[in-house]
């Protein structure tokens, strides 16, 4: 199909019906109320829906030095819904998408969750993603950050199996338009640790994950930060943009601050919430599949990120709970922190990111 002009040429009733299966196809299995609330909130019009996708297909011509891998209706949708369907906005991101892979080419050889280096980030907790979503239908990861070991995992592979989930996950259309919450906890996490946050490997991070990913960040909270995790943000702030400083939010200690945003009943118990202890192998079983095990090298030749949406939730249930180490205190279900004095300045978006 050819550029789309501003007033669409007659259409015969064939090419018509055929454009009403599409928009079906695209937004099949979406729930009433999701497709409400990408009307809504993401100005997303099934009636045009395949003339939006066409108008960012069409400026890939303005971009010759980027490879564009895939260019399909489904994924070009993903970059609409993330940037609600201004359609310039739509096509930087894409175009930064696949800029980002092509400058970081290392980070993308053997992208898979069998890759060694992902692999590890993975067993040992990065990311965590709870099954459930939160009250709005977004995921929840969760970073434990004492738990990195500089001495087994490298910051970008760390980084690497993140990006994997991410993709892994945004697969998913409901998660394309709810989006996804992001909780830090920071106990335990040595000065030592803080200290390899370079001002590179952070920079590299938000490009991957402000800039060129198309998912839609709700909420990115830390807890229970040390001091020097606050002067990281000196080191950040040039690279942030406003949005994404009024996502942020530091809590320190404060759990009841957490809680207004994200409901106890669906956190796990290291941050007060009702649900059990969050079991680190849970997404790292879920990706590798269910004859995964801890304890022996497990070769896979690939993912396949349909099979895993489909059947995430019935090997969480399945696998039995691998115990890890824990880099914070549980708190039993239920149980708030008391707020300290001077608490509520922890509670405030961080730094402008512009």
């Amino acid at each position: 199909m050819g550029p789309v002009s501003v007033l669409p040429k007659p259409q015969s009733l064939s090419t018509w019906e055929e454009d009403l299966a599409k928009m079906t196809h695209l937004q099949a299995g979406l729930s009433p109320d999701t497709i409400e609330k990408a009307r809504l909130e993401l100005n997303e019009n099934p009636d045009v829906l395949h003339q939006d996708i066409q108008q960012v297909r069409d400026m890939i011509i303005t971009r010759p030095d980027i490879g564009f891998l895939r260019t399909d209706d489904a994924f070009i949708l993903r970059f609409l819904r993330a940037r609600k369907f201004h359609q310039a906005d739509a096509f930087r991101l894409l175009a930064q998408y696949f800029q980002y892979r092509q400058l970081n080419l290392d980070m993308f050889k053997n992208f898979k969750a069998d890759d060694p280096g992902i692999k590890r980030a993975l067993i040992d907790g990065f990311p965590g993603v709870l099954e459930n979503r939160d009250h709005y239908g977004r995921k929840i990861l969760l970073l434990f950050a004492a738990n990195w070991d500089q001495s087994r995992n490298s910051f970008t592979d760390i980084l690497r199996a993140i990006l994997l989930s991410l993709e892994v996950l945004i697969e998913d259309p409901e998660l394309q338009i709810n989006g996804f919450i992001l909780i830090i906890d920071w106990s335990n996490f040595s000065f030592k640790q803080a200290s390899k946050l370079t001002p590179s490997i952070l920079k590299l991070a938000i490009e991957g994950l402000q800039d060129s990913f198309p998912a839609r960040f709700g909420g990115v909270h830390f807890v229970n930060q040390p001091w020097y995790i606050h002067a990281l943000y000196t080191l950040i702030k040039p690279f942030l943009k406003d949005k994404t400083r009024k996502r942020i939010f530091l809590h320190g200690n404060n759990l009841n601050s957490l809680h207004q945003l994200i409901h106890p009943e669906f956190l796990p118990s290291e941050f007060g919430g009702t649900l059990p202890p969050y079991d680190m192998g849970t997404w790292a079983r879920t990706l590798l599949g269910p004859d995964y095990s801890d304890e022996n090298d497990y070769t896979h030749t690939s993912y396949n990120a349909m099979h895993v949406k489909h059947t995430c939730s019935n090997l969480e249930r399945e696998c039995s709970p691998k115990p890890m180490k824990r880099s914070q205190s549980v708190v039993e279900a239920g149980t708030l922190k008391h707020e300290e004095k001077g608490e509520n300045e922890n509670t405030q978006p961080l730094l402008a990111l512009d």
